[in-house]
């Protein structure tokens, strides 16, 4: 097909700011059709697209013959059912993080994805930061040597405001285990491997959040053990009070190895801190240009703010999986291995034992 037409399906903030600019920088893409459960939302994304097809019903976007891949940009809940219809209908699916309440529905996802030859991408938008990028070359090329730790701290001030649906638990699962602390157990399996056995717990210290029920977590841990026999620390947290929000607070990823340590922080996207045994101690690592942008990516990584436009490589890898017939970078069982993690995070923290992977 020489133009991919493509439907968003909630079309809220991280539509407008990750999803739309990135298939704006896609040759041969066109964004027909919208679909939100909120008529006001969805008519801002209509005035910024001009996509021609709007609907509050996303059964009426995820068959239409003349759509061939579609983004879920919604509410947790609803990410399985949209999927696995959009799966069967025969289109390609990005869907957002995390991708479904549990494993098993993420797995159902992932089965029904490839049982329909259909391309089928999470959102694990960090994968695409040229730092990130560039520590997992090194570690696949043997720097690190032995993987010994992995420790990750993602620490961000939310305060107490109103989160809208990402506070109830049945719409959306989990509150900062899935919202944050699911990108960093991403960043594990990607650069460290699979885990073997979790203990975690999580906590709520805002029972009310802008007036509205929270019963969501505000902070989780988890303490892990790798299959390969690494360990691993994982922290994140809304309410750690001046510490700000976004890529302006404090997300650190350091992993320790037989040969080297290597640091990684998502606010400095061109820069590694790197160490070597019995070396005097951490130093600047640059990141090499060819890894500012993603493989088949046109981006200009000179263009916007750089902490921003990286996310936009998501999209266009997506889209170039499609017309490659291959799978993507990051697919359905990745959002399924993690979802499996915070499953077991939230039955350790409910039985206070260590849970078996």
């Amino acid at each position: 097909m020489s133009t991919l037409n493509f439907a968003i399906i909630g079309t809220g903030g991280i539509t407008l700011q990750n999803h739309l600019p990135g298939l704006a920088l896609c040759p041969d893409v066109k964004v027909i059709a919208l679909c939100d459960a909120s008529p006001t939302t969805l008519e801002a994304a209509r005035q910024q697209t001009g996509a021609a097809i709007v609907s509050t019903n996303w059964e009426d976007i995820v068959t239409r013959d003349d759509v061939h891949a579609i983004i879920i940009a919604t509410p947790n809940f609803l990410h399985p059912a949209i999927a696995i219809a959009a799966a069967r209908a025969g289109k390609h699916v990005l869907c957002e993080k995390p991708i479904a309440l549990n494993a098993t529905d993420a797995a159902e996802m992932a089965a029904e994805a490839d049982k329909a030859g259909v391309r089928h991408m999470t959102a694990f938008t960090y994968r695409f930061v040229p730092a990130m990028r560039y520590l997992h070359h090194l570690i696949g090329q043997g720097d690190l040597g032995q993987p010994y730790h992995y420790r990750s701290c993602r620490l961000q001030d939310w305060g107490t405001r109103n989160l809208g649906w990402r506070q109830q638990r049945k719409l959306a699962g989990t509150g900062e285990l899935g919202d944050m602390l699911s990108h960093r157990i991403d960043f594990a399996h990607h650069l460290v491997g699979p885990m073997k056995r979790i203990v975690a717990n999580v906590g709520n210290l805002t029972p009310i959040r802008g007036g509205a029920p929270n019963d969501t977590d505000d902070w989780a841990a988890i303490l892990a053990e790798f299959v390969n026999g690494a360990s691993g620390v994982l922290e994140s947290s809304k309410l750690a009070s001046g510490m700000n929000e976004s890529w302006r607070s404090p997300d650190r990823v350091e992993i320790n190895g037989s040969a080297a340590s290597f640091s990684f922080t998502t606010g400095t996207w061109n820069e590694l801190q790197h160490g070597v045994l019995g070396g005097p101690g951490f130093k600047a690592l640059s990141i090499p240009r060819e890894f500012y942008v993603w493989p088949g990516s046109p981006r200009d990584p000179g263009v916007g703010d750089p902490l921003i436009s990286f996310r936009y490589d998501q999209a266009i890898e997506f889209v170039n999986a499609i017309r490659e017939q291959r799978p993507c970078s990051v697919t359905f069982h990745d959002g399924a291995q993690a979802q499996a993690v915070m499953d077991a995070a939230i039955h350790s923290a409910e039985t206070r034992a260590w849970i078996e992977l």
